[in-house]
């Protein structure tokens, strides 16, 4: 089993499906994640695809999750620098892959543009595989 951290999509595919953490697997993510489920929950509310008692139900789960968020500034200064060389104007996906780089085996992630971004700094996978 390893470590694995997971995107803002995977996230709320967990929370939507039900889906449990995997015995022996430990899921990370960047402190970020907080604001950006909160902000997909709320918003799908906001425009009717989500009634608000299954949004508030989701980010209740959420919050109840066993993941472990990081944002240190080692993480910070490793996706500054990963997000320079890949010449993105933000940091927010090269958050995932600098945390992928410095504490876990894989990102998980359904994106394939981020995949293939981050293949070159780390190993790349999917929810269906780590379950």
């Amino acid at each position: 089993m390893g470590k694995y951290v997971v995107d803002t999509s995977v996230m709320l595919q967990m929370l939507q499906e039900g889906i449990e953490v995997p015995s022996g697997h430990q899921l990370l993510a960047p402190t970020l994640i907080r604001s950006q489920v909160l902000d997909a929950l709320y918003h799908a509310v906001h425009v009717g695809e989500l009634p608000e008692k299954a949004g508030l139900g989701r980010l209740a789960k959420f919050s109840e999750m066993k993941i472990r968020f990081l944002g240190d500034k080692v993480l910070r200064r490793t996706a500054w620098t990963i997000a320079k060389e890949l010449g993105w104007g933000s940091t927010h996906y090269a958050e995932y892959i600098a945390l992928t780089q410095l504490q876990a085996d894989a990102l998980v992630t359904p994106d394939a543009d981020l995949a293939s971004a981050a293949s070159e700094f780390v190993s790349t996978t999917t929810l269906e595989s780590l379950l």
